[in-house]
């Protein structure tokens, strides 16, 4: 049996690094959202502090769409993946990125997952600050990520699967153990 874990939550979350601890416990490839959109944003402003231009998105799209018919039609039938997401309740991209994770994984057959990660204003706050992320064109944004605390909620689509979990106080390393309990739970 396969599983797609789709772990959504704001930038500085850690959706990647609790990515890269689940993944070592539930032998799965980690897709991270970057990979979808870096090879796009690298051809814009290397300083990062442009506007991004209007209808930026659709290509980055396209680009997660293209990984995505290649995982189903090339990756083995007991192949596990973990996607990460910075969903946002109400945002119609959003519900369409979460769509094209939904509709792969129907077509693989694969038990689908979705994980929101929520964490508190002044944590995310302190995680999305650091330095490294700017390395891998991540916002480091300490306002934005205040008002998107405050003003805005994690994409939270009703599924079977779903789990919400807090990650304010767990580590990395909990945070996957717990993700893989519930994914163990889910028949997967």
């Amino acid at each position: 049996m396969s599983v797609f874990v789709l772990l959504l939550g704001f930038p500085g979350v850690g959706k990647l690094t609790i990515a890269k601890e689940l993944g070592s416990l539930i032998s799965a490839k980690i897709v991270d959202n970057h990979w979808f959109n870096n090879p796009i944003l690298r051809l814009l402003d290397e300083e990062g502090s442009a506007p991004l231009p209007k209808g930026i998105w659709e290509y980055t799209g396209r680009v997660r769409q293209a990984v995505l018919d290649a995982i189903i039609v090339f990756s083995g039938p007991s192949a596990n993946f973990i996607f990460t997401h910075a969903g946002v309740e109400g945002d119609e991209r959003s519900a369409r990125t979460y769509q094209q994770f939904f509709e792969a994984a129907g077509q693989r057959a694969a038990v689908f997952v979705p994980v929101r990660l929520l964490c508190a204003e002044e944590e995310l706050a302190r995680r999305v600050s650091s330095p490294a992320r700017r390395d891998h064109l991540k916002t480091t944004d300490v306002e934005t990520s205040r008002s998107r605390s405050q003003k805005a909620v994690v994409l939270d689509i009703p599924h079977q699967h779903a789990l919400t979990l807090d990650v304010t106080f767990m580590s990395p390393l909990e945070s996957a153990a717990a993700i893989r309990d519930h994914v163990v739970a889910c028949g997967a």
